[in-house]
């Protein structure tokens, strides 16, 4: 079918990887949707049209037979459980543009327009398994799987042997056309290591063709196929797919060209794909670097333009584990010391890529001599000083700390334009530093006490009034909630969500400022009260 794209500008489209629905959310879930929400504000504020996905995964054989051993259907059993997330992604102030269910009619209408486009140009084939199942992953076992001694790891759960017929797609034959897109395209896995680690998979290891169906007689939880009802597609396959399901669904042009579909009658519809950035964990990389490439191939698709990996979280050095007992709560963490704390502590403790070690003493650390000793009292002892002394009334404009804040805007921009997160925040802390520093200089208390220093005390306040709202636009995206919080107390109206506004001298001569308030306070002296 001929179609002519209709033109329109594209969005800058990142999404999460989708979490499987049978289970709570923990500390990964709500990192890995932190850092995206991160990245997705900063494009916002700096002028892009951005869309952001999250979603759930709720097809699979773990799903059905949790609701079972609940008595509910499997519909009803991911409903109360897609309730929990969704608040849980409402917690974290996420903004993200849509929230995704795989169980949702815009889903798997288009996945079973996918599966016939992909079964009418040859990319499936029927065959035989025999071998070994793990129930706990749903996945099929290859001899690599098993350990020197013949055993399976118990990360598999329980392992069957099974003999059944399913569908497969070819892999194989895409094989070394993935080996040269990765190695053409350096910026396509981050970090590098990353990408080594997917060349080095592909370079020692013949690809097998992934086994995408399962036999609705042993699992009807999922999308059955068009073209043949007795089997329903792979959780894994389906879920992969929702990354440009929801674009379709949203009139993209370029998914419905590929699918051969309508133009949508959505208006007006949105350009998304290619996604600009998946973030995902690293124990999903395969999947993502391997397997989705060659399907949007087989589609006919660009592929997206960025694979981000984040690494996981351990517990005062060990493994997380709901048998030990050694679990972050997020939502507990929030409850008891606010969301931005959170933000700040995923984002400032653990770098992209690495993994990183959480502990409550390092949480409690940072949070009381990085927000409340440090920008806290930063923010609240420069507006109360210019409440004192100049009843709020912003002095003339002064320049004696902009070279060093401009110095420092640059270098955060630059980090996050890299997605160096972590880099960022210690770029603006250096300036959160340097503005207390400045404080302790030019001690403007003592300034007050002195008529003839009048005007060196109004530079200093100005100086200092005019940091904190260039700090607040740089953190809108980290701690969206304490930004809107310092322009508040700066009795600014707007919300400090664009990075056009981090340039010196915006705050007018004049201005009157509102209520100073303390924006963290310090938990441990309370707890002493």
């Amino acid at each position: 079918m001929s179609q002519t794209l209709p033109r329109m500008s594209k969005r800058f489209y990142l999404t999460t990887a989708i979490d499987y629905v049978n289970g709570q959310p923990h500390l990964g879930h709500a990192y890995e949707k932190v850092i995206t929400d991160v990245i997705a504000r900063t494009h916002r504020s700096m002028g892009e049209e951005v869309f952001f996905l999250t979603g759930l995964d709720e097809h699979g054989q773990k799903v059905q037979q949790a609701a079972q051993a609940e008595g509910k259907t499997p519909q009803a059993y991911c409903d109360e459980l897609a309730a929990i997330w969704k608040a849980c992604a409402a917690r974290l102030n996420l903004s993200n543009s849509d929230f995704i269910r795989t169980t949702e009619p815009r889903h798997t209408t288009m996945v079973q327009a996918i599966l016939s486009k992909l079964h009418a140009n040859g990319h499936f084939y029927k065959a035989a398994y025999q071998g070994f199942y793990s129930t706990k992953e749903e996945t099929f076992l290859t001899a690599r799987d098993r350990r020197p001694d013949g055993t399976f790891d118990p990360f598999w759960g329980e392992v069957i042997e099974l003999v059944e017929e399913n569908y497969y797609f070819k892999l194989q034959i895409h094989q070394e056309w993935l080996i040269h897109h990765i190695e053409a395209s350096p910026g396509f896995i981050y970090p590098d290591y990353r990408r080594n680690e997917v060349l080095g998979f592909l370079k020692n290891n013949l690809l097998e063709d992934l086994c995408m169906t399962r036999p609705a007689a042993r699992l009807n939880w999922g999308i059955p196929l068009p073209f043949d009802p007795a089997y329903v597609t792979y959780v894994w396959f389906d879920a992969l797919l929702n990354y440009i399901t929801v674009p379709a669904a949203l009139g993209d042009p370029v998914v419905l060209h590929a699918l051969n579909l309508q133009p949508s009658t959505v208006n007006p519809p949105l350009g998304l794909w290619p996604a600009d950035v998946h973030v995902i964990g690293k124990d999903i990389l395969k999947f993502h670097a391997v397997y989705w490439p060659i399907l949007l191939k087989a589609l006919g698709l660009p592929l997206p333009r960025l694979i981000l990996v984040h690494g996981w979280w351990q517990k005062d050095g060990q493994k997380m584990s709901k048998t030990t007992g050694n679990v972050v709560d997020p939502i507990a963490v929030m409850d008891q010391w606010g969301v931005d704390a959170f933000r700040y502590y995923a984002t400032r403790e653990l770098d992209l890529g690495p993994d990183g070690n959480w502990t409550d003493a390092s949480f409690q650390a940072r949070y009381h001599a990085e927000l409340a000793n440090g920008l806290g009292n930063l923010v609240n002892r420069s507006l109360s000083m210019l409440k004192r002394y100049r009843n709020g009334l912003v002095p003339p404009p002064s320049a004696e700390l902009a070279s060093e804040i401009t110095t420092g805007v640059e270098a955060t921009l630059a980090q996050l334009r890299q997605y160096q997160l972590q880099g960022a925040l210690q770029t603006i802390w250096s300036m959160v530093n340097r503005a207390n520093q400045y404080v302790d200089q030019t001690a403007p208390f003592k300034l007050a006490k002195d008529p003839s220093q009048a005007a060196r005390l109004d530079e200093v306040l100005y100086n200092l009034a005019e940091t904190c709202r260039i700090l607040a636009v740089l953190l809108w995206p980290f701690l969206p909630e304490t930004a809107a919080r310092i322009y508040h107390q700066l009795g600014l109206d707007s919300v400090p969500d664009q990075m056009k506004e981090a340039g010196w001298g915006r705050l007018p001569s004049g201005h009157c400022i509102g209520e100073p308030a303390i924006l963290f306070p310090r938990k441990d002296l309370a707890a002493k009260g």
